[in-house]
């Protein structure tokens, strides 16, 4: 009984999926040849989310997507992390339903989020942020497909 109470007490969500994992990289067009050329992925979508200063590219693992990203300004999230971190993951993404729910579900339990409730993101997602100080060192991102 204290098992299922503790866990009931720290459930918050259940995503349906990874919908993605986001990649930091310097060089989109570099980066795009390793994947298609190496490990023979496809790119089928390159889109720049200005608000986020960030150029992606996308490719498709089975049912998850690997999100490569290149900072269009060195003073946006992705030129601090490259430049702090160096190239690499980025992030976690979970396809949830509700997100702005979910997100005040995560701070209500106590979780530090970045986004109060969910912004554009690319490829027409709604997403919203939670801190990696909270999520154990993994900056994690949640995302909803609203069309589905």
């Amino acid at each position: 009984m204290i098992i299922n109470t503790f866990a009931r007490n720290l459930y918050i969500m259940k995503p349906s999926h990874i919908e993605h994992i986001g990649i930091a990289v310097k060089n989109l067009e570099e980066s795009i040849k390793y994947y298609e050329e190496v490990l023979g992925l496809e790119c089928y979508n390159i889109e720049e989310v200005k608000d986020q200063k960030v150029k992606t590219a996308f490719f498709k693992v089975g049912d998850t997507k690997i999100e490569l990203l290149e900072s269009t300004d060195p003073e946006g999230p992705i030129g601090k992390y490259v430049e702090k971190k160096g190239e690499g993951i980025h992030h976690i993404a979970f396809a949830v339903k509700d997100i702005d729910n979910q997100l005040k579900k995560a701070e209500e339990k106590g979780i530090r989020v970045i986004d109060k409730t969910s912004r554009s993101g690319a490829e027409g997602l709604s997403i919203g942020f939670l801190h990696p100080k909270s999520t154990f060192g993994v900056l994690t991102e949640l995302c909803e497909d609203k069309n589905k």
